[in-house]
């Protein structure tokens, strides 16, 4: 499958379809992106995005980041989900109770990404994300970006690859896609989907950032057992939220 979308203004455009998640069944194709900034997009990737049938972008960005660079706008609503808590938002005494209790994960930036998970701000806005991808008709895709597409879109992706039932590894492992698809955008050389297939059957996710995601993943098990769990009693969805996120976004059997 075209895991990359080429588009004149991202470089970090990526369909999460084809990953093997609950019971052997994969991830369904051209419904769920994950992005870098959307706001120098070129018309065709517009039409691009038309085409895509792209109805809902969720930008993860803050405040001042989504109006200081804007998306470029095409038919979809655009969601305000801005991942990090501003000034206001911030529940310390809340996060520091969750601290206590939950033992740090080993990776400095898994400890910043434990953080984020615990947040009450963050949490709402992943419970936006998948609120938004319940409203999808069957013909329709999400997109969720932030700037780079790493950090707040990895956390993102890691979360909705979890509760499809992705593993570790590959969650890991399409995390670190980030780095290797900024490595062909600086260096201006053409890159593929085997191109891609190759990066990721050399990855070593066992040290330095393929650790990094534990502090999603691992923060979720340490705190409520499993993503069920957390989706149901943190977010706030059902039993049958769940099962509807699965029968939308996962083949069937």
């Amino acid at each position: 499958m075209a895991r990359l979308v080429k588009l004149d203004g991202a470089s970090n455009f990526r369909d999460l379809g084809g990953y093997v998640g609950l019971d052997g069944r994969k991830v369904k194709s051209g419904k769920l992106y994950r992005a870098d900034s959307l706001s120098s997009l070129s018309d065709q990737d517009l039409e691009t995005l038309t085409r895509l049938n792209i109805r809902i972008d969720c930008d993860l960005r803050s405040i001042y980041e989504q109006e200081m660079a804007p998306d470029k706008r095409w038919n979809a609503e655009l969601v305000d989900c801005h991942l990090y808590a501003e000034a206001g938002e911030r529940n310390n005494k809340f996060l520091e109770k969750w601290l206590h209790h939950i033992k740090p994960v080993d990776d400095y930036l898994g400890q910043i990404y434990q953080r984020v998970i615990l947040s009450p701000h963050s949490q709402k806005m992943f419970a936006q994300v998948f609120e938004k991808m319940l409203e999808l008709a069957d013909d329709q895709a999400l997109v969720f970006h932030c700037s780079a597409g790493k950090d707040r879109t990895g956390m993102t992706a890691a979360l909705i690859l979890m509760g499809l039932g992705v593993d570790d590894e590959t969650i890991s492992k399409d995390y670190l896609l980030t780095n290797e698809l900024y490595h062909f955008a600086y260096s201006n050389d053409e890159v593929s989907d085997d191109d891609l297939g190759k990066m990721v059957a050399k990855m070593n996710i066992t040290r330095g950032e393929g650790q990094a995601i534990t502090g999603i993943t691992e923060t979720i098990r340490m705190g409520w057992g499993s993503f069920d769990n957390f989706f149901i009693h943190v977010l706030g969805f059902s039993k049958d939220d769940l099962q509807e996120i699965r029968t939308k976004f996962l083949e069937a059997k």
